[in-house]
């Protein structure tokens, strides 16, 4: 009897391509349900952990973008059904005349409420009106003219930067038109609806798609590990803030920055921040990153051309509204000037628990606060330089999303004004930055439950809410993770080793030209502003393979 032939231990054959339909796995993918903790317990409500033959990135369907773009869904309708006691309509008459229910305060006790209503009315878009052209009187709470403090009236404009009030009156030019139809077609089911509703309606859809789209472009940056992503599409922050105000325009543009900047396009990059900064102000700090790294890299020619694209893409923007209304189009500047510390602020969090009147006490109506100005220029400076000095002095050269996340969050900190949908602005750049899933699910859960004490203070301690110091305490709180989460982007920067974007020989998948880019100090620069010792990838695991570790 003859033995059987032995069966081939190898392919006889080559293993078919990718135009065969072949069956090969994306197994350099971070795989989080066995890799993370948390993800490993989450992933046992659909069957457990992925197997360990399991093909990745083969399906079809269930790709990890749609996914993630499945959670943020949710979480932007949950998002919206916050806002809804504050949409119900009430009064008579066609859409125009009728009102968002807002009696006896409820946008506070409900915890609904959001910018987008009251300033439809406010700042005149109720009547047509075109941003910046426009003005109005600011009244106190008798209905009474003010007078600002150097005796001129009190005239107000549209307070946002001109993207965002364009997008305004795109939405209310819709809403418009929606009034329109139902008045011609008389549907009850029409008319039923309030304009302001409606506004807020179409506002929030396009909040709603700039989010899937900070998203998108938060997967597409985060390179290997896609999934981390999903914290993004996930984040509690969105629950209340998503809808709250506009800011959602800004971080979509300021990511896909990031992005184009990580595909070395960097006119792209330029064109998106430059949008980004007449939305809102805050993309421009992320040039501060690109230019140190592009310092200790030498390659400053990108990014030039990438500051260069972005402050003319805003001037292409803002020039027709600053030439035809400049007294409109500086309101922004005036507004931010002459505020005094926000309720959010560190400093009224100073003032709540130890009774100090601030800098600037006995200010007139809209009488600039000049010491409480000179003093957050100079924190903010100061934390920037301390951010440079990190930059340049780190063993290895830190990513750019650490570097970007820092300057933010320093801002944020040392800012006078953090208003509770700025915390958007540092869920991509966190993600991104620090992908330790459990704690930043912690650092997003105190922030968003900021907004419960914040609407019961605002309703008012005699109306059964919350003293002041209850609302000031939960700040604190959400300034200390914060400062937690700046600490271990810190430690990791010094500590290259344990950052787990660099693992199996990866850099920087935001870097663009930086990824992979060694150390090219100009030559006159200083020593003590060069690492004290270079960074040798010889001290890691050689390996460099994923492993179970706290998330």
């Amino acid at each position: 009897m003859t033995a059987a032939p032995s069966r081939p231990t190898v392919s006889p054959r080559p293993l078919a391509g990718p135009e065969q339909g072949n069956c090969r796995s994306d197994d350099d993918r971070d795989l989080p349900s066995r890799t993370d903790a948390l993800a490993a317990a989450l992933s046992e409500m659909v069957g457990g952990p992925v197997g360990r033959r399991a093909l990745i990135g083969r399906t079809r369907l269930f790709t990890p973008l749609r996914v993630m773009f499945v959670i943020a869904l949710a979480l932007l309708a949950l998002g919206w059904s916050t806002k809804a006691a504050c949409l119900q309509t009430t009064g008579s008459g066609p859409p125009s005349q009728r009102v968002a229910n807002w009696d006896n305060q409820r946008a506070y006790y409900e915890l609904c409420y959001s910018d987008t209503v009251p300033l439809y009315g406010a700042e005149l878009l109720s009547q047509g009106k075109f941003p910046y052209k426009s003005s109005w009187l600011e009244l106190d709470s008798a209905g009474r003219p003010q007078t600002q403090y150097d005796g001129s009236p009190a005239v107000r404009h549209m307070e946002y930067p001109v993207l965002t009030g364009v997008y305004q009156y795109v939405a209310m030019s819709l809403a418009k038109t929606y009034t329109l139809v139902a008045v011609a077609t008389g549907w009850p089911l029409l008319n039923g609806v309030a304009e302001v509703v409606m506004f807020f309606n179409i506002a929030a859809f396009g909040l709603a798609l700039a989010w899937l789209a900070t998203v998108w472009a938060a997967a597409m940056l985060a390179g290997r590990r896609i999934w981390d992503a999903a914290l993004v599409a996930g984040s509690p922050i969105l629950i209340f803030q998503a809808f709250t105000n506009f800011d959602a325009l800004a971080t979509a543009l300021a990511t896909g920055g990031m992005l184009a900047w990580a595909r070395r396009r960097p006119v792209l990059a330029g064109v998106l921040l430059g949008l980004g900064v007449s939305a809102k102000l805050y993309p421009i700090l992320l040039l501060l990153p690109l230019v140190l790294l592009g310092i200790r890299t030498g390659r400053m020619g990108a990014v030039g051309r990438t500051a260069a694209v972005t402050a003319l893409t805003w001037l292409v923007v803002n020039l027709p509204v600053l030439l035809l209304y400049p007294r409109g189009w500086s309101e922004f500047f005036r507004l931010n000037t002459r505020r005094a510390a926000d309720m959010d602020s560190l400093y009224n969090v100073v003032t709540s628990f130890t009774g100090w009147r601030g800098f600037d006490p006995g200010l007139g109506f809209w009488q600039p606060p000049l010491l409480l100005n000179a003093v957050v220029a100079v924190l903010f400076l100061s934390a920037c330089a301390g951010v440079a000095y990190i930059a340049f002095t780190a063993p290895r050269r830190p990513r750019v999303a650490q570097l970007a996340f820092l300057v933010v969050a320093a801002f944020l900190l040392t800012n006078k004004v953090w208003s509770p949908q700025f915390s958007l602005w540092l869920v991509p750049l966190a993600v991104l930055a620090l992908p330790h899933r459990r704690i930043l699910l912690a650092w997003m859960t105190i922030d968003a439950l900021v907004w419960v004490p914040r609407m019961l203070y605002l309703f008012g301690e005699q109306k059964m809410g919350l003293p002041e110091q209850w609302f000031t305490a939960t700040v604190l709180v959400r300034d200390v993770a914060v400062l937690v989460l700046v600490g271990l982007v810190i430690r990791q920067i010094y500590r290259p080793d344990s950052d787990l974007v660099r693992r199996r020989g990866v850099d920087d998948p935001a870097g663009g030209v930086f990824d992979r880019a060694p150390d090219a100090f100009p030559d006159h620069w200083p020593q003590r502003l060069r690492p004290a010792r270079t960074f040798d990838p010889e001290e890691t695991d050689d390996a460099r393979r994923d492993s179970p570790v706290p998330a």
